[in-house]
């Protein structure tokens, strides 16, 4: 079977099992050797200049790589997907919609989980089959976070990447497996270390090109990513698929993942968090609830198109990184 293109994570497990390709477009367009360069053609197709660069990347690069089939979450992520939708439509892609239910009932889930296996032409035995099989590198992923949070030895982009590639594992599972293997094999081997602060990622992947190493540079280590982390599905691995991704905080209110997020805050001894938020997403609403509800300080950034951290910006993190080494300072 062909690729099929997701535009956020999905239960990747019906694809696999049905022979399918998955291939996360988020994933594709932001590591393209020139990921502007996809935004700006979405624009010249007639995008505006006003509509998430994250959208403009996933639309260019569907059309640019060839694919015929595109699952689109229509409930629980961006609320542009729509529009995307229906772009990708008129150039002839296949579109499979997927909704996650905004209050987690688990019928709703798993009519929707239902309705996907019917048109990939699997069952719940085969998809719980793959979801094991997927058991052993989602349980690797899991581990390089640990390393990273509790040893010191895997750094902040290090930890984005291996847990931001569950969306689709790159494409090919027993090749995604031995990479992070071979990662986690060399990492373990790293001395321990103890980053003079700790930091905590929230939010969507960030479309800046060099926030870890920006922040690490400062002495202030990212050793949690809240939304990679739920890619792993790690909190769900030991129960049903419907429970698995009902597990999964991402597509669902909030005050579960500011939930998420405070318990991790303290498991991994936090400093400060930063959230990270997409220009014209509705999910900068959500940062007035957010801000007054995690239990540190929090630093809201802002990211438009793919590039490094401009000048203003440095000046905010640099202020947020002294600011939170003031505090542990008074705290010692």
């Amino acid at each position: 079977m062909s690729e099929v293109g997701l535009t956020t994570t999905i239960p990747v497990e019906v694809l696999l099992a049905a022979g399918a390709t998955p291939v996360d477009l988020n994933n594709v367009f932001i590591t393209d050797p020139e990921p502007e360069s996809l935004v700006a053609q979405a624009e010249l197709d007639g995008y505006p200049r006003n509509a998430c660069g994250w959208i403009k990347g996933i639309y260019a690069v569907a059309l640019r790589r060839g694919i015929k089939q595109v699952v689109a979450v229509t409930q629980g992520d961006c609320s542009q997907t729509h529009a995307l939708m229906e772009t990708l439509q008129a150039a002839g892609v296949d579109i499979i919609p997927f909704a996650y239910p905004y209050d987690r009932d688990r019928q709703l889930l798993q009519a929707q989980i239902q309705r996907f296996m019917d048109y990939f032409g699997v069952n719940w035995e085969q998809v719980e089959q793959t979801r094991e099989e997927l058991r052993p590198v989602r349980q690797l992923c899991a581990k390089i976070d640990e390393l990273t949070w509790k040893e010191g030895k895997v750094a902040g982009a290090e930890n984005h990447y291996y847990q931001v590639c569950c969306s689709d594992f790159n494409g090919e599972v027993e090749s995604f497996y031995k990479e992070a293997k071979q990662f986690y094999e060399e990492a373990a081997r790293r001395p321990a270390a103890n980053p003079p602060l700790r930091l905590g990622f929230m939010g969507v992947p960030p479309i800046i090109t060099d926030l870890y190493e920006f922040t690490a540079s400062l002495g202030a280590q990212v050793v949690f990513n809240e939304t990679q982390r739920q890619f792993t599905m790690i909190d769900g691995l030991d129960e049903d698929l419907v429970t698995q991704y009902q597990r999964y905080t991402y597509p669902y209110d909030v005050f579960g993942r500011i939930t998420d997020v405070n318990r991790q805050v303290q498991l991994r001894r936090l400093d400060g968090v930063i959230h990270y938020t997409q220009t014209f997403c509705f999910r900068q609403i959500e940062d007035l609830l957010i801000k007054p509800r995690i239990s540190c300080p929090v630093l809201s950034l802002e990211g438009d198109r793919p590039a490094p951290l401009d000048g203003r910006n440095k000046l905010r993190v640099e202020a947020f990184v002294e600011m939170l080494r003031m505090r542990r300072g008074k705290l010692v």
